[in-house]
């Protein structure tokens, strides 16, 4: 039996070393496509595909990166294959996939291929307001080389009123030299006239025909607040897009720990207050404060089981946590109010993981985005296992399609707070409030208001990869 255990453990061993290796080259290639090194990409990542023994989770990402590495040196029906192989894994990003794919088809000469691809985009990607203007912006280029100015001009005004922020899709421009003499996709013109004076420097797009040309905002000094940027119309349109969007959260606060950890006075209060201001912003929310393991994994149950009858990419996830928290081994666990920690090992017996079992379970979902907010940051509330738990929290990774934000950065702790809320909660709720902010904005103004009254003390942090935009309140 100890050899037969013996070797199991070795085995373990092995394939977690195999899985992490994996993850760090995976990492790496992402890395890599983002600089545009995208033969370096397909390397890289048909290394990782080759290995009989790798970690098969990643296999939508390596054929959804790689297939867009190819298309960009020019091998379409390589490009092609790997994006028909991702669409079988049943991916996220499937508007991006059928992006490429009409974008192939166009440069192999496929015109009524590629017409019926870019409508597949468009339709995949309807949720997502920024992948949609990118793509009627290319499919504009697309109708304009074809002969097609009416319907190019649509298409292109409906970009720029989609996402006019971004200047690949303000400044673009229409031609009508043959397909054959440029590259498909990458024959955006970004036309950005700057102006000069004694004050401020000035950056300004054209305007959709028929519409008056917005003021850009002047970029603010780091003390100032954000203002909302949405003008009437781009809400209007944002408004369309997410009408039939369900929003559903779970609000946890704990603070009626026993003797050996201390009481904490603003959690409860934090995660009641944080639920009546979610549910202004129209989430259906559950709340649950001083909650015990089990009440924890049945809160995330019934959670998990919303996010999975949502429609899929319709549907937000959020999961805010108020209370003690502590990171050990490579995981951050949330201390429910009955953990009787007295040894290292019963942190992962007696704690809850996040990494594990909430966001895993909120990727594992319909959920178009998974917001995770911590206010967890405390003092270690297990003395006795002082040198095996990290200081404050550590940061998660690998997790697609998610917004997490700390109370504090990786490492750090906070205070609890001296009145009814703590410090980074009372300034998160002021920032929920405020209409036409996107969530980076949002969690921008509570790090710069956190800053400002620690005296420089408590940094917040925010980890994102989410691909669609999110307003808590537009208008």
């Amino acid at each position: 039996m100890k050899q037969i255990l013996s070797s199991l453990c070795v085995f373990i061993w092995a394939v977690t070393l195999c899985q992490a290796q994996d993850s760090k080259e995976f990492d790496a290639g992402v890395a890599q496509f983002r600089n545009k090194e995208y033969q370096e990409v397909i390397d890289k990542f048909s290394a990782l595909l080759a290995k009989p023994s790798h970690d098969k989770r990643f296999d939508e990402d390596l054929y959804f990166y790689r297939g867009q590495s190819y298309f960009h040196v020019d091998k379409y029906s390589e490009s092609l294959s790997d994006l028909d192989h991702c669409l079988t894994l049943n991916p996220y990003n499937k508007g991006v996939i059928y992006w490429y794919k009409a974008r192939c088809s166009d440069k192999l000469g496929k015109k009524t291929e590629a017409i019926s691809l870019y409508k597949d985009a468009l339709d995949a990607a309807q949720n997502n307001k920024k992948t949609t203007a990118r793509i009627l912006a290319d499919r504009a280029q697309f109708l304009a080389r074809n002969g097609d100015k009416a319907g190019a001009d649509q298409d292109l005004a409906q970009a720029k009123l989609l996402d006019p922020s971004n200047p690949e899709v303000a400044g673009t421009t229409l031609a009508s030299t043959p397909a054959s003499s440029r590259n498909a996709g990458e024959d955006r013109k970004t036309q950005v006239i700057v102006k000069n004076n004694a004050q401020n420097k000035k950056t300004e797009t054209p305007a959709v025909k028929g519409q008056q040309q917005a003021a850009q905002p002047v970029s603010q000094p780091a003390t100032q607040p954000y203002q909302p940027a949405a003008n009437a119309e781009v809400v209007s349109a944002i408004a369309a897009t997410y009408k039939d969007e369900k929003r559903y959260a779970l609000v946890i606060g704990n603070s009626n720990y026993n003797k050996d950890i201390g009481i904490l006075k603003n959690p409860v209060n934090d995660a009641t207050d944080v639920a009546t201001e979610l549910r202004r912003s129209n989430f259906e929310v559950q709340l649950l404060t001083n909650a015990t393991y089990v009440q924890l994994r049945e809160a995330m149950r019934k959670f998990h089981e919303k996010l999975t009858n949502g429609p899929r990419d319709q549907t937000v996830g959020l999961f805010y946590y108020a209370g003690h928290g502590v990171q050990y081994q490579d995981e951050n666990y949330l201390v429910p109010i009955d953990a009787d920690v007295k040894f290292e090992d019963d942190i992962a017996r007696m704690c809850f993981p996040v990494q594990r079992m909430v966001l895993a379970n909120m990727e594992r979902s319909n959920s178009r985005m998974n917001i995770v907010i911590l206010d967890a940051c405390r003092n270690n509330p297990f003395p006795a296992t002082s040198r095996s738990i990290g200081s404050g929290l550590g940061e998660m990774k690998r997790a697609r399609g998610s917004f997490i934000a700390y109370a504090t950065a990786p490492g750090s702790v906070a205070s609890d707070g001296d009145g009814r809320n703590g410090l980074y909660t009372q300034e998160l709720l002021k920032a929920l409030k405020k209409p036409s902010l996107t969530i980076e904005q949002v969690f921008k103004d509570v790090r710069m208001n956190v800053l400002r009254l620690s005296g420089d003390k408590q940094y917040t942090w925010d980890s994102s990869n989410i691909i669609g935009e999110f307003y808590f309140k537009l208008q």
